[in-house]
């Protein structure tokens, strides 16, 4: 399931219009060569959520931002378009069911060349259907 929530979510994010105008690209892992703005899975991992009757996994994600700005709120209406699509993201999917998303932590860092980098990670319970 952690490998095709991953999908779904760059495929959400993907597909949203005025994120689409914004970032160069969503993917799955860092691009080799796309200019800032861009969107990408940092990492995930899945433990076990079963039930006694159903299979289920936690699956805990970081999305990684990449972008240029030297104020520490330059990136901050990205930031909550992207959030406010993944609040959005259907609870019905191909093979799972997302039974609940939560928000655990961002990072913001400050890098060498006015770029800028947002960690945002999340957990969703997933069970299979």
């Amino acid at each position: 399931m952690e490998e095709s929530l991953r999908l779904v979510l760059v495929e959400w994010l993907r597909s949203d219009g005025p994120l689409a105008g914004e970032l160069n690209t969503v993917c799955e892992e860092a691009p080799a060569r796309t200019s800032l703005p861009w969107l990408a899975i940092a990492t995930s991992a899945s433990t076990d959520w079963s039930t006694k009757t159903e299979i289920g996994r936690e699956v805990r994600i970081a999305l990684e931002l990449h972008c240029r700005g030297d104020a520490p709120g330059s990136a901050a209406a990205l930031t909550a378009a992207i959030e406010a699509r993944l609040a959005r993201l259907p609870t019905s999917q191909a093979g799972f069911a997302v039974i609940s998303q939560r928000f655990l932590r961002a990072r913001c860092e400050q890098r060498a060349g006015n770029r800028r980098s947002i960690l945002l990670e999340y957990a969703f319970r997933l069970l299979a259907n």
